[in-house]
Order: structure tokens, then C-alpha cells, then sequence
């Protein structure tokens, strides 16, 4: 079983704690913590959208039962966790937690978190995938639940780290926009929502009675600034404390600087492509002329290698992201449970890529057009383009359409694109597969994510089996062999790895996460 780190320390300890961080504080001034987070947050609501910049904030105001630490390994939150048979998860509850409006968790508030996601409509990527194998959910008494699965299935820690735990009393009924004004948006969590001004900012006052102890910062301001330059520029103007996803082209600068200090990890997140393989006339997929095609011809797995090939991801690496990215060969990263070091990036072979065009009909190439946001990822926009020009030279006449992250997410729910970057970070292969490309059914909550219509029977089994699977050497095993069918497949052609920055004073430190995640309570002053 699980067990719970203690939060509590010594009469004695406190007291020095406290006398050291009083002082730290009367001298800086560090009551108030500003952090520019690079991507808008568009809801407070936990439940509406899986999308990391939403839950970056959220995780302020609300907990999952579990998360996971800075390097992606599952750890208890709210509650502790045993398995008493393959079919059963059973979660203990700590005693004494409060929500901001002072009334204690119990584990009504537990099951009803776990419903909720079921009764969300129009999200464009929801949180149903996380809770849906879950067939019963069984309340043994105020701090223990028992969570029944009808086959067994070894992901629930890491699909419940996703899933915010909302009071039953407060959010029963309540829609999202209550959530955004602040009415319903009562967690368990280290700070209280003061504001939240969609496209501005996050303003945060410290819970005082959070069960993890008193935090040193007592207001916190997330400021929405996906413009790089104009973060940089309000971390050396002093207008902010830290920055998360540090631009490439000021890195050398910000290194430099004595008044600052750097974070880095390598990222869980691949970035990479989807490309619709579904239907017979995507958008944006034309002829060179700019006409209708008789056929997709990315549902043609030879297309989909060849626009693979012809993509240099060590010069993407090095020249468009400045060092700040490993190139992909697979789903997920080299720190993420699933990860196959044997599978390789496809090589660069623009020749190559010419003449898998040639055997599949298309010598002379055709049009597409690649959509990205233009303010989520590190230099979106640009690693967009350079594919292009990749494109381009083996005959893809291929043009960029770039928006802001809020525009991109709708349109691409509404399957306006045929080829699409999206960014994807996950705890294990197999989850990222089930969300990415197994074929889309929503009454097993796979496929949320699969904007390119991917569809192998045999990749959907090797994903199942490996989900219910509970012995992890097994389970990572089957993983590895579905990212490898996955890949051999085209399901989506995998760019680079990112590795993430964050900025800050030299009077904080922060703890680089390889999940991205930039949380205010993490901050230490030094």
C-alpha cells in the first residue's frame, strides 16, 4: 500500500522554520509571487478540458486523490491507495481536509468528482477517458471509497492524477462559468481563486488551513503572456518572479544574467503531427494547383512515411529549437513509463521520401496546409514553418495556418484541419496511445485525442491489453509493442521531445518537472 509522506514537523522545527521565513520575508518582500505562464487559461472549470495550461491553474485551487512528482512517479495527495484484488482500487482519505469554504472532504466529494466528468457537454477533449473504467464506485465510510473496475486495469493512478476532486455541495449543478466566476470554484487546494480574468490573469490567495502547511507565498498572481519577448522583458523588468517555457532565443541571455537562475528538464511532451487518414477530402489537402483530389492520400501509409522521412528533426532540434528538444521516435518521451529506447527517429531521406511518393501516385507531389498554434508549444509557429520548407522540398507545396491556442483547440474540435500539430504529455505510452490513436470510441474513452482518425484493430487490442494489465513489467512490455506498431503505422508522425526552462530570481528555486507543470507552491525562496 501507498503510504502518505508526513506533511508535519516538529513544535521545535516550526519555530525555527517560521523565524527563518519571517525574516526571509520582512527583508525580500516575497509575500507576493508573479509567474508568467507562456499558454491562456480557458476555464476554471476541472472538469471541462484535459488541456495543461487549464490545469497548470487549476492545480492551485483544486487536488486530484494522487498526482505525480517531479519525475512522473505517482504519489498520494489527497488519499492513500491499495489493491485488494485485480478488480478493486481502495483509497483512504486524509482526515481533516478542508475546502476553501471551511466544510471537511469526505468521499461523497470523491464519487461525485468522478461522475461529474459524464454530465460535461460540448469539451473538446474531455476528462471521460479518466474515469471511465470505472464501473461502481462503492462508499465504505466518511474516508474510504472503493473504485470497482469491470476488468483488470493497472492505469487508474495515473488516469486519477488527472481528475480534480470538486465539493459535491458547491458544484452540483454548477456550470462551468460559475466555476470561471469563482462561485463554484472551492477546492481543497493550497490557494483560493480571487479572480479569474480569461486572456489576463489568475489571481490566488493562500489557503491558510491547507492540510500540507502554510505556504510562504500569501498571494499569487498568474499572468497570461503567450507572447515570448513580452515574457522575457517582464522578468528582467522585475514586473515578474519566474517565467515557465523560456524562449529559445533568449536562453543564452537569461544564463548570463547573475540576477536570475535557470530550471530544465527534459519534457514528457512529443510534439508531432496528425494527419487526417479518415475522410476522402480533408481540409487543406489539395492538389498542387490548389484543387479537389480524387483520393486522401494520407490514408496511404507510404504518404505518411514519406512526409516523415522528409523531415530533418536533428537540424529542428538544433537550429529552430536552439538545443531546447530531442528528436522523437515515439509517443512518449525517454522519462515516460512505455518508452521504447530500441524504436529510432525516422531518418532524414528526402530521396527516400520522393520515391515512396512516386510508388504511391503522387511523382509530382500535392498541396496541404498545416495548422498550429501559434502561442502553446516552444516556437510552434516556427517548427511549423520549417516542416514546410521540409515539405516542400520533395513536392508537398505546403502552406502554415497559425492561430492563438483558444482559436486552435475549437476549430480543431469542429475537424477543421487535415494536418495539425498538437503537443502531448502522458504519464505512460499506453494512455498516450489510447487518447492519440486508437480508434475513436467513446463509450471506452478512447480515441478523445485522435484528430487524425487512426484506426488498427490490433493497436487497439495491444492498448487494451496493456491497460489491463496490473503487473507493470507485463504492462510496459505490451506498452512498447503497441508505440511500435503505432509508429510502424504512421499513426502520427512524431517532431521532438521538448526540453522545458523556466526563470526565476536567484532569491527562488524551483524544482524542474519533466510533466511541465508550473505550480506557485512549488517556488522556494533560497
Amino acid at each position: 500500500m501507498s503510504k502518505i509522506v508526513g506533511s508535519r514537523i516538529s513544535d521545535h522545527g516550526s519555530r525555527i522554520a517560521a523565524a527563518a521565513l519571517g525574516g526571509w520575508l520582512a527583508t525580500a518582500g516575497a509575500a507576493e509571487l508573479r509567474i508568467g505562464l507562456s499558454a491562456d487559461v480557458t476555464t476554471m472549470d476541472p472538469h471541462f478540458v484535459a488541456a495543461q495550461p487549464n490545469l497548470t491553474a487549476q492545480h492551485h485551487v483544486f487536488e486530484p486523490l494522487l498526482h505525480v512528482d517531479e519525475r512522473g512517479r505517482p504519489v498520494p495527495v489527497l488519499a492513500t491507495w491499495r489493491n485488494p484484488d485485480p478488480l478493486t482500487w481502495e483509497f483512504t482519505l486524509r482526515k481533516g481536509v478542508k475546502f476553501h469554504d471551511g466544510a471537511e472532504l469526505t468521499t461523497e466529494d470523491v464519487a461525485f468528482s468522478l461522475e461529474r466528468p459524464f454530465t460535461i457537454k460540448g469539451s473538446p477533449g474531455g476528462f471521460t477517458m479518466y474515469v471511465r473504467p470505472i464501473v461502481a464506485r462503492e462508499i465504505v465510510d466518511r474516508y474510504t471509497i472503493r473504485l470497482k473496475t469491470a476488468a483488470p486495469y493497472g492505469a487508474i493512478p495515473q488516469d486519477l492524477a488527472e481528475v480534480m476532486i470538486v465539493s459535491k455541495r458547491i458544484a452540483q449543478g454548477a456550470s462551468s462559468a460559475d466555476f470561471d466566476s469563482g462561485k463554484a470554484a472551492v477546492g481543497t487546494g493550497p490557494y483560493k481563486l480571487v479572480r479569474f480574468a480569461r486572456g489576463s490573469r489568475i489571481e490566488l490567495a493562500r489557503h491558510d488551513p491547507y492540510w500540507g502547511g502554510k505556504l510562504p507565498w500569501d498571494k499569487v498572481t498568474l499572468t497570461i503572456l503567450p507572447s515570448d519577448p513580452v515574457r522575457t522583458a517582464a522578468l528582467l523588468s522585475g514586473e515578474l518572479d519566474a517565467i515557465e517555457h523560456v524562449p529559445t532565443a533568449d536562453l543564452a541571455r537569461l544564463k548570463k544574467n547573475p540576477n536570475l537562475r535557470l530550471a530544465q528538464a527534459v519534457s514528457w511532451r512529443t510534439i508531432f503531427l496528425h494527419v487526417d487518414q479518415s475522410r476522402d477530402r480533408p481540409p487543406g489537402v489539395l492538389s498542387r494547383a490548389g484543387k479537389p483530389l480524387d483520393r486522401n492520400p494520407l490514408k496511404d501509409v507510404r504518404v505518411r512515411r514519406a512526409l516523415s522521412k522528409a523531415i530533418n528533426r536533428q537540424a529542428i532540434a538544433e537550429r529552430v529549437m536552439e538545443g531546447l528538444a530531442r528528436p522523437a521516435a515515439s509517443v512518449v518521451s525517454p522519462s515516460v513509463f512505455g518508452h521504447d529506447p530500441a524504436l529510432k527517429p525516422e531518418p532524414y531521406d528526402p530521396d527516400g521520401a520522393k520515391k515512396l511518393l512516386a510508388e504511391a501516385g503522387y511523382p509530382d507531389g500535392f498541396g496541404l496546409t498545416i495548422a498550429t498554434p501559434n502561442n502553446r508549444y516552444i516556437n510552434d509557429e516556427q517548427v511549423a514553418q520549417t516542416v514546410a520548407q521540409m515539405l516542400a522540398r520533395v513536392g508537398i507545396a505546403t502552406k502554415v495556418e497559425a492561430m492563438p491556442l483558444s482559436v486552435y483547440f475549437g476549430r480543431a474540435r469542429n475537424k477543421e484541419f487535415g494536418v495539425a500539430l498538437l503537443g502531448w504529455g502522458s504519464l505512460a505510452a499506453d494512455l498516450a496511445l489510447r487518447s492519440l490513436a486508437a480508434t475513436a470510441n467513446p463509450d471506452k474513452g478512447y480515441g478523445a485525442w485522435n484528430w487524425g482518425g487512426h484506426s488498427n484493430p490490433k493497436l487497439d487490442q495491444l492498448v487494451e491489453r496493456s491497460l489491463g494489465t496490473v503487473d507493470p513489467t507485463q504492462r510496459e512490455a505490451l506498452a512498447r509493442e503497441a508505440a511500435a506498431l503505432a509508429a510502424a503505422g504512421v499513426a502520427f508522425i512524431p517532431l521532438h521531445y521538448q526540453v522545458v526552462t523556466w526563470a526565476m530570481k536567484n532569491t527562488l528555486s524551483y524544482q524542474a518537472r519533466t510533466d511541465e507543470f508550473t505550480f506557485a507552491h512549488h517556488f522556494k525562496p533560497r
